[in-house]
C-alpha cells in the first residue's frame, strides 16, 4: 500500500509548514486525489489517521478532494467527463486522449 508511504510524506510536509509559520499544530490537511493518480481515497484517509498521532498533525481534519478525469474533445472544442475507460465525446462520439484533470496528487 503506497498510500502509507504517501500519508507519511504529507504528514511531514504539514508539519514542517506549521513548524515554518511558527505553529505546533495542524488543523486541517487538504489533499487533491486525481481519479487517475494510483490512489486510494479511502486507503489514504486511513494511513493519515493511522500515523499522525503524536504529531502535530495529530486530531486534524483531512480532507480529501477526488478530483474527476476531465478531457478535451478536438471536434467539438469542449471539456468532457468521460462515461467509462474509452474517452469518448459524449456529444460527438470521438475518442480523446487529451486528459485535462484527473492525474492530480496536491
Amino acid at each position: 500500500m503506497h498510500e502509507g508511504g504517501l500519508a507519511q510524506t504529507a504528514l511531514e510536509v504539514a508539519a514542517e509548514r506549521a513548524r515554518e509559520r511558527g505553529a505546533t499544530r495542524v488543523h486541517r490537511l487538504t489533499l487533491r486525489v486525481g481519479d487517475l493518480s494510483g490512489v486510494v481515497p479511502e486507503a489514504l484517509r486511513f494511513a493519515l489517521e493511522a500515523l499522525s498521532p503524536d504529531t502535530p498533525v495529530a486530531g486534524a481534519a483531512f480532507d480529501i478532494e477526488v478530483v474527476p478525469v476531465e478531457c478535451h474533445c478536438a471536434a467539438c472544442d469542449r471539456p468532457f467527463r468521460p462515461a467509462d475507460v474509452v474517452y469518448a465525446c459524449p456529444a460527438c462520439g470521438a475518442l480523446s486522449g487529451d486528459v485535462r484533470r484527473g492525474h492530480e496528487l496536491e
